[in-house]
């Protein structure tokens, strides 16, 4: 489901009041929109399946596989396939082994993605048990799926970068100074992450 429009609004507007930098920001840039991702296996799959190639070759592996396992994408289908059919739709050994820990994990009950626990650190520590899922990769899918209002993925590059920006930094902040330079900015740093994309691929600023 993701942050909703209102929530991210209303999350912004409660930091403007306090950070003048992101009110100045705010006036320029205006509201990002919401982003959001379907909640559920599939969209981790699809972030196995991105990982490190273009867009376009992202997009061209998920039709393929999509034409060898049926639109559903169904977990067992693609457990079932071998791995010849799997290279063939673009999915190297390595992803493939990334894929299968996912489905093993779905379908062995291990992890139910319709209910990850409410605390954010402990739902991250579901989700890193698949193979290829690292921190950022779980705290993306939970802002953008679940739409978890406090998630700061404070090691993604482009945050880090439009904190820079925001605050006016001498130079882009580690990920520890990122971390700390939001701590005041808490329950709402999901939509302070989403305005720091906002601002960085914002030109007026």
């Amino acid at each position: 489901m993701g942050l909703q429009a209102e929530v991210l609004r209303e999350g912004l507007d409660a930091i403007a009041a306090q950070e003048p930098a992101i009110a100045r920001a705010l006036q320029i840039a205006g509201y990002p929109e919401p982003r959001i991702r379907a909640t559920g296996y599939a969209t981790l799959l699809r972030t196995i399946v991105g990982q490190q190639v273009s867009v376009a070759a992202a997009a061209s592996v998920w039709a393929k596989l999509e034409a060898l396992l049926g639109e559903d994408m169904a977990a067992e289908a693609l457990l079932a396939a071998d791995f010849d059919s799997l290279r063939a739709c673009g999915l190297s050994r390595q992803k493939q082994g990334y894929a299968r820990s996912l489905c093993e994990l779905v379908t062995g009950g291990e992890l139910d993605l319709e209910n990850l626990p409410a605390d954010d650190e402990q739902a991250i520590a579901q989700l890193v048990q698949i193979k290829g899922i690292g921190r950022w990769s779980a705290e993306i899918y939970l802002l953008f799926a679940e739409g978890r209002p406090d998630i700061w993925p404070a090691g993604d590059l482009a945050v880090q970068a439009g904190l820079h920006k925001l605050l006016g930094l001498d130079e882009r902040p580690s990920e520890k100074l990122t971390r700390e330079l939001a701590e005041a900015w808490r329950p709402h740093r999901g939509a302070a992450a989403i305005f720091t994309w906002h601002v960085y691929n914002n030109p007026a600023l």
